[in-house]
């Protein structure tokens, strides 16, 4: 039970017997708020109709980790469409005070050159088409496949939920850099020398994504162990809903938001494993690189004290995954997904 009171601007109950609401306050009213009290409780206000919610309000640093990631994905698509040299143009090298070829940053070249003549930012614009690539895809693949597994095993439980488990499991205890390299010498050529860059590509997406599969398998499962037994849930079986009906109308948009935060997290994770990769020569090669091939083509530059050039990538892959992990956490308090969860 509960009883609305009336204090102060409270004291002009509606004629009609309704809620009591104050002067000059209604639907439209700027500053109205209702007080609902619990019989001998505490005076709780409820704020206004039109008063918007913090919880759903952008910061400013949201602001700016989404326009950061608009502006990578932005140049990566419209690369080819700058006016920046492509990836195999070289440049003039300009002549420092001192009479010597001078390769550092300058206006021209904010990022600087590579010992070849290069141009460090617009490698970096470029190579944000195949790291960005390689991370969205390789999540996408772990999320429908790990994702569909996940909710399977958490819903229908049982000897399925067990199979399942047991594969996440096994998957799991695998290195995952070893998996990668693995599925990435199981996919190309044996000879070196044919090795399609494209090809390369989408080869490092397939086996990152299948290293994200029982990540985000797991992360379903637990999602789906949480809803599974809700009223809505139950509701629907009652109604004869099938299986499948109900894991993709009632359990998937309760699961989706959990996979998200770990998928832009995944993402991340992506982008640095590969550049692992390419460390270890698994990633693409010229014409085609990545933020990873631009660090391990030229990861002898600081001992000849050019550290620019591992500069620009460098700082591209730390602040892509920083704005990604941000953005994360962002969607985990919006929609409030449990820690416990993930």
């Amino acid at each position: 039970m509960a009883e609305y009171i009336g204090e102060g601007p409270f004291d002009h109950p509606d004629p009609g017997g309704g809620i009591p609401t104050p002067e000059g306050a209604g639907m439209g009213a700027v500053g109205g708020s209702v007080a609902v009290v619990p019989t001998g409780g505490i005076p709780v206000d409820l704020g206004t109709p039109d008063q918007p919610s913090k919880k759903r309000r952008l910061g400013p640093a949201a602001i700016l980790a989404i326009a950061w990631i608009i502006f990578v994905v932005g140049g990566a698509l419209l690369a080819p469409y700058l006016p920046i040299p492509s990836t195999t143009e070289t440049v003039d090298i300009p002549v420092g005070a001192d009479g010597l070829p001078y390769f550092g940053p300058s206006f021209s070249h904010p990022f600087g050159l590579d010992k070849i003549g290069k141009d460090v930012f617009s490698l970096t614009i470029y190579g944000g088409r195949v790291s960005l690539l390689v991370g969205f895809v390789s999540v996408t693949v772990g999320m429908l496949v790990g994702g569909s597994m996940g909710i399977i095993a958490g819903y229908l439980r049982g000897k399925t939920d067990a199979v399942l488990s047991i594969l996440f499991d096994t998957f799991l205890a695998i290195p995952a850099i070893i998996l990668a390299l693995a599925l990435v010498a199981a996919f190309d050529p044996s000879d070196p020398s044919k090795v399609d860059p494209t090809r390369r590509m989408w080869v490092l997406a397939f086996a990152l994504g299948v290293v994200a599969v029982p990540v985000l398998g797991r992360i379903a499962r637990a999602s789906t162990l949480a809803v599974a037994d809700r009223e809505f849930v139950t509701a629907a079986k009652a109604m004869g809903a099938k299986p499948l009906r109900i894991m993709i109308r009632e359990v998937l948009p309760n699961v989706l938001p959990s996979m998200l935060v770990i998928g832009l997290l995944g993402v991340g994770v992506a982008i640095v494993a590969e550049g692992g990769l390419a460390l270890l020569g698994a990633s693409v090669s010229s014409p085609a690189t990545s933020w990873g091939a631009i660090i391990a083509t030229n990861r002898n530059a600081i001992n000849l004290d050019q550290p620019w050039v591992i500069f620009g990538p460098s700082s591209f892959i730390f602040l892509t995954v920083l704005t990604l992990n941000y953005l994360g956490d962002v969607i985990r308090r919006r929609f409030d997904v449990r820690d416990s969860v993930l």
